[in-house]
């Protein structure tokens, strides 16, 4: 039998987009695991996302959240329930980690952001499934009311175990682990050619040369947190580490969670509302997220990264603005027209889902899959996920307390920090729509400015111009060998990788002999 049952092309990327988008439903629809389990479960992935590869990752993540579920499911003490959560939180930070990472080097570059953007409308299609089953249970009595919305979640963990084995791993891993011939045969089903058709050449010899650079600059990580990267600091590392930490703090920082977990509870402590008619606006705004939100798939590549995030951010600054004033007059003693500023706050807490959806919930996710080099994806990824569950963690601890304390000044606090974001993704944060991974690989080697504002290249919403050039040289100068040399060539230059890969590889077994004869 053919591998991936005889697919190519938009067949095969569609099932890989698939399998990450359950992923990404699963981790929408499961609200209830303990933060703290998902950002260990992040950290884990930073740990051993690079050893495992893109598919055993989500496949182990998977299995531990499984494992979490059933605790939950099975639950008759409030020990065994939090132990269920923090499990399956583990398993959740390992797979929110990798599958925006495996889509993303999956994935053609036209195609990279909108795939990227699909999986998070499908998290906030988990999140409103999760909303009106907790709606609808809320009528019924007895465990099953609970026990049922938990065990719900197996649907997706089923069809991740279905889909995830049986599809191909990142061709981009596997050329760095030196399997450059499996990972060719990956690209060329991917693009639905053969394995000789230049592009597939180029594109592999643009990854084999990203990732020999990468292990020439290499900068070991004590350097790093120490700031010591000397002459070999050309990669940027840190900056793009930080870059998309930026974009997974600025996420939670923006709000969402102040009114994801407690919609409700704003609603009723600081509108006024009865507990059924808050929770049922609180299920009908997730659909309103839902639907709003589909905006972002056409729009990715149209408007860019940058312009998404900024005009988003303007428009959640002016909603939160809205808010706090209508939550003052709301709170204000004798004030006669207090129900009727009550009213108009829900219409902007609605309207701040709809920025949210279309500029912050799917870009942050994106960004540090995009931003950081080959060697540093999966850790990347890793660290800005941890980065999202820790100001998560702390947005939901803080959020009942300022609300009761800090009364409608608590909202201050959500509309500063949408104001600030503008600025600070106009002046740090270069584009990367319609690049290859390996275009912003070229732009951090050769560009080492902190502020990009001015750089139009750094700026374009389009491809620039120098990238398109040096790839369709690239693919004439591979078109215009003969083909038995360049089969040659081509032999020679993958025996070159496998050669340092195996190397590598040593040189890291000699470091771990070296620390077990010291313990």
């Amino acid at each position: 039998m053919k591998p991936y049952f005889g697919m190519q092309g938009a067949w095969l990327t569609f099932w890989v987009t698939v399998a990450c988008a359950t992923d990404m439903t699963l981790f929408g629809y499961d609200q209830g695991v303990f933060d703290v389990g998902c950002f260990f479960g992040a950290i884990g992935a930073f740990v051993i996302g690079d050893y495992l590869g893109r598919k055993k990752t989500i496949l182990l993540g998977t299995t531990i959240m499984s494992i979490g579920a059933i605790l939950q499911i099975a639950a008759f003490s409030t020990a065994q329930m939090i132990v269920g959560r923090i499990i399956a939180g583990i398993g959740n930070g390992l797979n929110t980690s990798t599958a925006p990472v495996w889509q993303g080097e999956t994935s053609k570059a036209s195609w990279r952001g909108r795939l990227i953007v699909i999986e998070m409308i499908m998290n906030i299609a988990g999140f409103s499934l999760s909303n009106w089953m907790t709606f609808g249970f809320s009528y019924v009595n007895g465990p099953v009311g609970w026990r049922f919305p938990l065990a719900f979640q197996f649907v997706f963990i089923f069809i991740l175990f279905g889909t995830v084995p049986w599809l191909p791993e990142s061709p981009r891993w596997l050329i760095a682990k030196g399997r450059v011939d499996e990972a060719e045969q990956i690209l060329a089903d991917l693009e639905a050619r053969d394995i000789d058709d230049p592009v597939i050449i180029t594109d592999s010899k643009e990854i084999q040369w990203a990732v020999n650079y990468e292990r020439e600059n290499q900068i070991l990580w004590r350097d790093l947190l120490r700031g010591r990267t000397g002459e070999q600091g050309g990669t940027c590392t840190i900056r793009r580490l930080l870059l998309g930490m930026g974009t997974q703090a600025m996420q939670q920082l923006a709000g969402i969670n102040v009114t994801s977990y407690y919609l409700p509870t704003v609603l009723i402590e600081s509108v006024g509302l009865t507990n059924k008619m808050a929770r049922l606006l609180a299920a009908c705004n997730s659909v309103s997220y839902l639907v709003f939100s589909l905006i972002g798939i056409p729009n990715v590549e149209r408007w860019g990264r940058r312009k998404m995030m900024m005009y988003a951010a303007a428009g959640q600054f002016f909603c939160y603005l809205i808010i706090t004033i209508c939550i003052r007059y709301t709170e204000k003693s004798g004030y006669s027209g207090a129900e009727k500023v009550a009213e108009a706050s829900i219409a902007f807490f609605f309207l701040y889902y709809v920025f949210f959806g279309i500029g912050w919930q799917g870009v942050p996710w994106l960004y540090p899959t995009e931003i950081n080099s080959l060697s540093n994806r999966a850790v990347g990824a890793a660290l800005g996920t941890a980065t999202n569950w820790a100001f998560n963690f702390m947005v939901v601890e803080i959020t009942p307390i300022g609300i009761q304390t800090l009364q409608w000044k608590f909202y201050i606090i959500w509309t500063v920090f949408n104001f600030a974001f503008i600025p600070t993704v106009y002046f740090f944060y270069p584009e990367t729509a319609g690049r290859t991974l390996e275009d912003l690989d070229r732009y951090f080697r050769e560009n080492h400015k902190v502020l990009v504002f001015r750089d139009k290249d750094a700026i374009s919403q389009k491809r620039p111009i120098a990238y398109i050039e040096h790839e369709r040289e690239e693919v004439r100068r591979t078109s215009s060998v003969d083909p038995r040399a360049m089969s040659f060539a081509a032999v020679q230059h993958r025996a070159s990788v496998i050669e340092k890969a195996n190397e590598n590889v040593k040189r890291e077994d000699s470091i771990e002999d070296r620390w077990q004869e010291k313990v």
